[in-house]
């Protein structure tokens, strides 16, 4: 499988004459900063030679609509980052607000009282009963710093009905839930 890198260099964008050389924060101010964003929490997942590895992450948003396009961003030293190179594909689970134990065992803070259950998606390891269930065709792969962002092709996705249950949020730390304003 070829993957195509295609990041550009930036031209013509001024840059302030006065950058620090060094960030005035510490990487915990920096995340703690990222938390400010609510998003959704998700299961990134992949299944080298049948073993089916998941991560929880919160890292993931669409990039295009044609070709649908989605992006994940993993660590470096995680253990998904070598699987998602080594199968060609990853599946992403999309959580409802019943999954907290998923997302708090697949972010290596697992409860024995459940196990997560997985289902197949065209071949794909998913999480069972999630809001959006996905199914990705490895495309671009991007450095970024401490992390690479995994760039796939959607093949296959499937979606709970619009009268299901609302999906996950996380926010400052903490799990969140949706509420609609008028």
């Amino acid at each position: 499988m070829a993957l195509l890198n295609t990041a550009l260099p930036m031209r013509g964008v001024d840059m302030p004459e006065s950058v620090p050389d060094q960030p005035r924060f510490t990487p915990r101010q920096f995340r703690d900063a990222m938390g400010q964003f609510a998003t959704g929490v998700v299961v990134i997942t992949a299944d080298a030679a049948g073993d089916v590895h998941a991560m929880t992450a919160n890292a993931f948003m669409s990039g295009s609509l044609e070709p649908a396009l989605v992006l994940v961003s993993v660590a470096r030293t995680a253990r998904m980052h070598e699987k998602i190179q080594e199968t060609g594909h990853f599946g992403v689970s999309v959580l409802a607000q019943h999954q907290r134990h998923t997302s708090n065992h697949f972010a290596g803070k697992p409860t024995g009282d459940s196990q997560p259950e997985f289902e197949r998606l065209h071949d794909v390891p998913v999480i069972a009963d999630a809001v959006m269930q996905l199914a990705a065709q490895l495309r671009h792969i991007y450095p970024c710093g401490d992390h690479t962002l995994f760039v796939g092709e959607v093949f296959d996705l499937k979606l709970l009905d619009e009268d299901g249950p609302e999906p996950l949020l996380f926010h400052r730390g903490r799990y969140g839930k949706l509420t609609h304003l008028e």
